[in-house]
């Protein structure tokens, strides 16, 4: 939408005016480029383009007029102002790993793209790590980790940016143990655009009070392409005092052992199948307190159609708490209980933090393939009617992709000692985190994968309406996996809304912050939160 103040009204019309007598000058302007004060500007013919139109689901593919690659947080306020200015919808990629077409929707007519904002630098003013909203996971594990022996406890995909993960409560492998990525963030700085249609830069950190305060609290997991462009993340974990950059975020364990087992599918009927995704779900649950000695322990199992072999276990944990390789085989004799079918050991090998971070058993890098993701937050144990129905849909004869199915991974431990409104993200009382997946590569097989997923997911929650609703079983879904069929009624049939389902309570609040940063809803997509109207003038 564009936002003009009085004095853009009258420019605007003048052009407009200028526009009957020379069409052909006008449209030519309205073709321009941004300035080079917005940094490099890509438009179609440029080599570039093919590859900045798109991130890394290729279901979705950008015509914007141009993509702007900003170098600075002042190359991004000119770069959005000139597309307000322009009238063009506006769009912000980091990392490019969105599941919906939040960046490559039609409409958007004008890109920003972060990916030359990946510094990571120490502000000795401000105590904290800056960390440039354009750069990747693996980047910034990196330069933390050899430059001061720090870690964030971010996801497990090396290639993720932090611009959408941090805003959208990131959690990974040491989320048990350190809690979220959004609980050591300290401030952010990010372009936001007023009432009258300016695009500035504000700071706004968790020191702050009022709007200021609201600004960085909205960050904490209210999802990206939200609330303006964050341009930096400064990380500094609660309580910490001193100015070293070594202190002011946690040390990650010096050493791994990694491993993965596998129990393959012929060997698996339903029963095995239900007993071995009870077992699992049911260890993670008994072992989810804060400081549990096992909270180290982090597992991804996956479980996808049978027609890709086995169902797949891979497991890291510290080599430095206890004997690493009696404690993984405790964890799988638990995990293997009455199952009947063994497990088959693919990999067992100790591993320094940094190279575990690379490890392919954990560390995923999808490319070229065409995603359908969704998610469920899990409070207790799978019961039968969900690991049953996992188990049809898995073993179905009439389909059979091995790229659709999930993963289960633990979630809770140190996450769950912060309380719900602390932090945008609300959900602060489960034990595992599912994402449902289905990744392609033709265009002519959407309907039926996504077809499949959809089929799969609703028989899951179909005691709850299709949904994982905030019950005694599920807690909702996560932001940074967005699927928008949760606000499709003829899919989410649970009477609960998507909002709730992301936000929980703390929607009402999102609102509010979002009309008065965003009044005009610059920054929206599907899944955005909407702003709260102006309140009311009691005169």
């Amino acid at each position: 939408m564009s936002i003009l103040t009085r004095r853009r009204f009258v420019e605007a019309a003048a052009l407009i005016g200028t526009a009957t007598a020379t069409s052909g000058a006008s449209a030519a302007a309205r073709e321009e480029s941004p300035a080079a004060e917005a940094g490099t500007a890509v438009r179609a013919g440029s080599p570039q383009y093919a590859d900045l139109a798109r991130g890394v689901n290729q279901r979705w593919i950008g015509t914007p007029d141009w993509i702007a690659l900003p170098r600075s947080t002042d190359q991004v306020v000119t770069a959005l102002q000139q597309a307000l200015d322009s009238g063009r919808r506006v769009a912000v990629r980091g990392g490019g790993h969105c599941f919906e077409d939040f960046v490559g929707n039609r409409d958007i007519r004008a890109v920003i793209d972060l990916s030359a904002m990946n510094t990571v630098t120490y502000d000795t003013r401000r105590r904290a790590v800056a960390v440039g909203a354009g750069a990747r996971l693996g980047e910034v594990n990196e330069q933390l980790f050899k430059r001061w022996g720090v870690a964030l406890p971010g996801g497990s995909c090396p290639t993720v940016g932090v611009g959408g993960h941090i805003s959208g409560g990131g959690y990974g492998p040491l989320n048990r143990t350190l809690g979220l990525t959004v609980d050591h963030l300290y401030a952010v700085e990010v372009v936001v655009v007023d009432a009258s249609g300016t695009a500035r830069a504000v700071f706004a950190s968790r020191d702050d009070d009022g709007a200021s305060g609201d600004l960085w609290w909205a960050h904490t997991g209210g999802g990206g392409g939200t609330f303006g462009v964050v341009t930096r993340y400064f990380l500094r974990s609660p309580g910490v005092g001193e100015a070293a950059p070594q202190r002011v975020l946690p040390t990650p364990p010096a050493e791994l052992l990694v491993g993965t087992v596998v129990w393959p599918w012929a060997d698996l009927d339903q029963a095995s199948f239900v007993r071995l995704l009870k077992n699992y779900s049911a260890w993670h649950v008994a072992h989810n307190e804060p400081g549990d000695p096992q909270a180290d322990l982090y597992s991804h199992l996956a479980a996808f159609h049978r027609s890709g072999g086995a169902v797949a276990l891979n497991v890291q944990l510290s080599a430095l708490n206890g004997d690493p390789d009696k404690r993984l085989d405790a964890f799988l004799a638990a995990v293997g209980s009455g199952v009947g079918a063994r497990a088959r050991t693919v990999e067992r090998q100790r591993l320094p933090w940094l190279m575990a971070t690379q490890w392919p058993g954990l560390a995923d890098r999808p490319t070229g393939k065409r995603i359908k993701g969704k998610s469920a937050y899990h409070r207790t144990a799978f019961d039968d009617a969900q690991a049953t129905a996992l188990h049809r849909h898995l073993t179905r004869s009439d389909y059979d992709h091995p790229g659709s199915g999930l993963l289960i991974a633990p979630y809770g431990g140190q996450v769950n000692t912060v309380a719900p409104d602390e932090t945008a993200l609300a959900h602060r009382d489960s034990a595992l985190m599912l994402m449902y997946v289905s990744e392609w590569t033709s265009p002519a097989e959407d309907d039926r994968h996504v077809g499949f997923l959809r089929e799969l997911y609703e028989d899951v929650y179909a005691a709850t309406g299709g949904a994982p609703v905030p019950g005694r079983s599920t807690a909702g879904a996560y932001v940074n996996y967005a699927d928008t069929d949760l606000k499709d009624p003829r899919r989410n049939r649970s009477g609960v809304s998507w909002q709730e389902l992301y936000f929980g309570s703390n929607h009402t609040r999102l609102r509010e912050v979002k009309g008065r940063w965003d009044p005009h809803d610059v920054f929206r997509h599907a899944l955005s939160v909407e702003p709260a109207p102006p309140a009311a003038d009691p005169r």
